[in-house]
C-alpha cells in the first residue's frame, strides 16, 4: 500500500477519536509497516472516518464480532473508547451482554461482561482521579 502523510495523520487522528487521545502512539513507531499502515490509513481514515454509519454503530459491531471471539481484552479497549465518548448509558451497557447472551454462547457473553465491566471500572476510577487533582 503506498499511503500519503495525509491519510497516516488522519488515521491517526480517528485512532484518537475511536480509542481515545494518545492511544495512536502505540502506531508510530510502527509506521513503516505495511500491516500497520493499512490499519492505520485505511481502517481507521477510511472506515472507521466514513460517515456512513456512526461511531456508534460501527463500535457495536466490532462489539458483536469481538463477543463472538471471547476477548474481554478486547473489549475492554472497544468499551473504553466508548465510555471516552459518552456512546453509551448505563443501561445500555448493562443490556448489551443480556442481548448478546443469546447470540454469543454463555462463555463468550461472559468475557464480554468482563470486558465492560473492567471499562467501566477504570472509566470510573479514571474520573475520579481526575477530580482529585
Amino acid at each position: 500500500m503506498t499511503m500519503t502523510e495525509e491519510e497516516w495523520q488522519k488515521g491517526l487522528a480517528t485512532v484518537d477519536a475511536v480509542y481515545g487521545a494518545g492511544f495512536s502512539a502505540m502506531m508510530v513507531p510502527h509506521k513503516e509497516s505495511r500491516f500497520n499502515q493499512e490499519i492505520v490509513a485505511n481502517q481507521f481514515g477510511k472506515l472507521w472516518a466514513d460517515p456512513a454509519m456512526t461511531m456508534r454503530d460501527k463500535r457495536l459491531m466490532v462489539l458483536g464480532a469481538t463477543a463472538m471471539l471471547g476477548r474481554h481484552e478486547l473489549v475492554e479497549i472497544q468499551m473504553t473508547g466508548a465510555l471516552t465518548n459518552g456512546e453509551f448509558t448505563d443501561e445500555e451497557l448493562n443490556f448489551i451482554p443480556l442481548f448478546m447472551l443469546f447470540y454469543a454462547g454463555a462463555g463468550n457473553t461472559t468475557a464480554l461482561f468482563r470486558g465492560i465491566e473492567a471499562a467501566k471500572a477504570n472509566h470510573l476510577a479514571k474520573g475520579a482521579s481526575q477530580e482529585s487533582s
